[in-house]
């Protein structure tokens, strides 16, 4: 494996009975990035994570986190991860306060009590109350607080954002993006689009068990079809647009506005508008979540 990867999976397969969950997942996160595995719920993130950390065993395939293999090397691979997982279950009669003590006598005391006291802050959670007692949104906090408390070299965070308010929501990309920056890798499933279009470097795409897409995100954003609409101050011959690569006229009766559909690179329009008397451009880029949807639209079943 690379000394530039942080997670390596290849061919990974899973099946639970006769239901297969993975059928051959293949994808790899480089180092220091913020890598989205996207999907909806049943497709296979969750299967994944779980198979990365050693907490079930795939039928088939290989895995390597930080350069181990997860099944030989699995107590030193969790020491270095931080894990947050999707059906976080917690014990109701302890504090938030006495949860994390708890979480940090387990990893040696790695975690700055201060560092905590600030992580709690910044969620907006109230350590002195018992488990039982916080919101669903409140319990997530104390599970992501877990997760970054030691500083860890890599996250893995199963679906992060679960129950948070948009302001808590915008604090927590944050305080990853931070982790980031002082050499932290990422690694976090969602099926809230607009979450991994916002910060992740990378992305995939499983469905049903299989990775279809593993892109930059902002190229797999470029790359996706555009409209753009033009207004003139006078006429023009809206043929002279139907011969332009990767641009297809949607309108024709008013020459004075054209109604374009672009796909890729906006340069050859840009280029046939140069000496054209344009009045106003508008475009419209699709979002992550538009491009997500092409994936899904046969209407695989899902499984998970």
């Amino acid at each position: 494996m690379s000394q530039d990867l942080a997670i390596e999976v290849e061919g990974l397969k899973k099946s639970y009975g006769s239901v297969q969950a993975l059928r051959g997942a293949s994808f790899e996160v480089r180092r220091g990035e913020i890598f989205g595995f996207l999907g909806p719920n049943g497709a296979g993130k969750t299967t994944t994570i779980r198979c990365l950390l050693d907490l079930i065993r795939p039928n088939g395939g290989t895995l390597r986190v930080l350069g181990m293999d997860p099944q030989r090397q699995s107590v030193e691979v969790r020491r270095r991860v931080g894990y947050l997982p999707g059906e976080l279950q917690l014990d109701g009669s302890l504090t938030g306060e006495a949860t994390l003590r708890f979480f940090n006598d387990l990893r040696g005391r790695q975690a700055d009590p201060a560092h905590i006291r600030r992580l709690a802050e910044r969620l907006d959670v109230d350590l002195r109350m018992p488990v039982r007692n916080l919101s669903h949104g409140n319990k997530q906090k104390i599970g992501l607080i877990q997760a970054l408390m030691h500083k860890p070299e890599l996250l893995m965070l199963d679906e992060p954002t679960t129950g948070l308010d948009p302001l808590i929501q915008r604090e927590l990309l944050a305080i990853l993006e931070e982790a980031r920056q002082d050499g932290a890798t990422i690694f976090f499933s969602s099926h809230i689009i607009s979450v991994v279009e916002r910060i992740a470097d990378q992305v995939a795409i499983i469905r049903a068990g299989e990775v279809v897409e593993v892109a930059n995100t902002q190229d797999l954003l470029s790359r996706a079809l555009r409209r753009a609409q033009v207004r003139f101050r006078e006429p023009v011959n809206l043929q002279e647009f139907a011969n332009i690569q990767g641009v297809k006229v949607l309108n024709g009766a008013d020459p004075r506005s054209l109604l374009l559909q672009v796909e890729g690179d906006m340069e050859p329009l840009i280029r046939a508008l140069a000496d054209k008397p344009v009045i106003e451009i508008e475009t419209e880029r699709p979002s992550l979540e538009e491009i997500f949807i092409t994936y899904y639209a046969a209407g695989d079943k899902e499984v998970e």
